[in-house]
């Protein structure tokens, strides 16, 4: 049954006729945040370790990292086309020899359809955006600027290190290129009440993001975060909570966005709370009975 609101898997289908699978491939990227440009402590919510799956640090080179996960997503999916997707740390901060040889290495297998880009907004130049649009012209290329929010005070509390209005001016150089462009957000931030949360979906809208990424702010092990929340400094959303924002969020984007992901997904070893987020798919489908439950859908109060 079609889903209420634009996801991922559809807009893929729509384009490539069939599922296009996301593969997710780990190419050894620092981050600004982490290694003293910045800062040395990341984001407050941020494992140490990022969010990918460490195939790196293991010798793992993109080739071997695509050829060992794709049986089992043929298996499971019966997927035929791919999307790889360079999720941990900044996967545009590096030079740009060695992107070029990244990007290409996972572009040499003719199943892969596309990329997905996970990066900051503060890391990407005119000779990466080159680089990337020139891609764009055989290839869908995502690029998923890590925003977590458009309130700046909020940016300052989770020590993200840069301002809303970098994420403004890389939008428009992205889109030029013919490069698609996903916000990550983050529902649950400290500071943060339910119409300022709300008020950012109009606000992408209104600048014409292509697709955005929802994640639930979870505690995991050796963040700010922890420390925060074993303090009494930091409450977590509640499932039902979560879902009921989740869908009021989905109601005023703009219909035309490509929703890439509506919850977090943490590794069970590194989190401390809550426990919930660890059944997906519990999270998903509640979010998809509260829309029926509504009779709405994506965009249904969103007014440019």
């Amino acid at each position: 049954m079609r889903k209420r609101y634009n996801d991922l898997n559809h807009h893929l289908r729509s384009i490539f006729g069939e599922r296009v699978q996301k593969l997710t491939v780990d190419a050894g990227f620092s981050c600004p945040n982490r290694d003293g440009t910045l800062s040395t402590g990341g984001c407050i919510y941020c494992s140490p370790k990022g969010s990918g799956t460490g195939a790196h640090a293991l010798g793992l080179s993109i080739s071997e990292q695509i050829m060992q996960s794709k049986p089992g997503l043929i298996r499971r999916y019966k997927a035929r086309k791919f999307m790889v997707y360079f999720q941990a740390f900044s996967n545009t901060y590096g030079p740009l020899e060695k992107l070029k040889a990244v990007y290409d290495e996972a572009l040499s297998f003719d199943d892969v359809v596309a990329l997905s880009i996970g990066t900051r907004p503060d890391c990407v130049d005119e000779p990466v955006l080159d680089l990337l649009g020139d891609y764009a012209k055989k290839r869908l290329i995502w690029m998923e600027y890590g925003l977590q929010s458009p309130h700046d005070n909020t940016l300052i509390t989770i020590n993200r290190g840069h301002d809303f209005a970098c994420f403004k001016s890389v939008l428009p150089p992205s889109q030029k290129r013919g490069l698609k462009v996903c916000a990550h957000i983050i529902l649950g931030l400290p500071g943060e009440d339910r119409a300022m949360m709300l008020e950012g979906a109009k606000i992408l809208s209104d600048l014409g993001v292509d697709g955005v990424k929802i994640h639930l702010l979870y505690v995991i092990k050796n963040t700010v975060l922890e420390t925060m929340y074993q303090n009494g400094d930091f409450h977590c959303l509640e499932k039902d909570e979560y879902a009921q924002l989740v869908c009021d969020y989905l109601e005023r984007l703009s219909p035309d966005m490509v929703i890439h992901r509506i919850t977090g997904d943490p590794h069970p070893d590194e989190l401390v709370a809550p426990q919930w987020p660890l059944k997906k798919s519990d999270t998903t489908n509640l979010i998809g009975s509260i829309l029926e439950q509504r009779d709405s859908y994506q965009g249904q109060y969103y007014n440019r």
